[in-house]
């Protein structure tokens, strides 16, 4: 529904449908690290163990939940507005 990908860390905003969250990160996890260093030519460990998660129970919950994603960047100061940071997405439209 919605990611950034920072320097050091990524956010990332998904629906469960079949699986659990758990089973989500390991996947992403370890299909990532696997890309990632054959394509920096490395190997080795990418990811901290473990994550930090959100349930999000409402509509206006989950808008809010995008555009705290959407403004990391700017927080960091590697963005000056919404919609400027190249590896950022969202399903819907986010004006600051």
């Amino acid at each position: 529904m919605a990611w950034v990908v920072m320097p050091d860390h990524v956010h990332w905003l998904i629906q469960l449908r079949q699986d659990t969250l758990a089973r989500c990160m390991l996947l992403f996890k370890s299909r990532s690290s696997r890309l990632l260093n054959e394509r920096l030519r490395r190997t080795g460990k990418l990811w901290q163990h473990g994550y930090f998660d959100h349930a999000v129970r409402s509509e206006e919950s989950l808008r809010r939940q995008a555009l705290y994603i959407l403004a990391n960047p700017i927080r960091a100061g590697l963005a000056g507005a919404l919609g400027e940071y190249p590896h950022a997405w969202s399903r819907w439209p986010m004006e600051g």
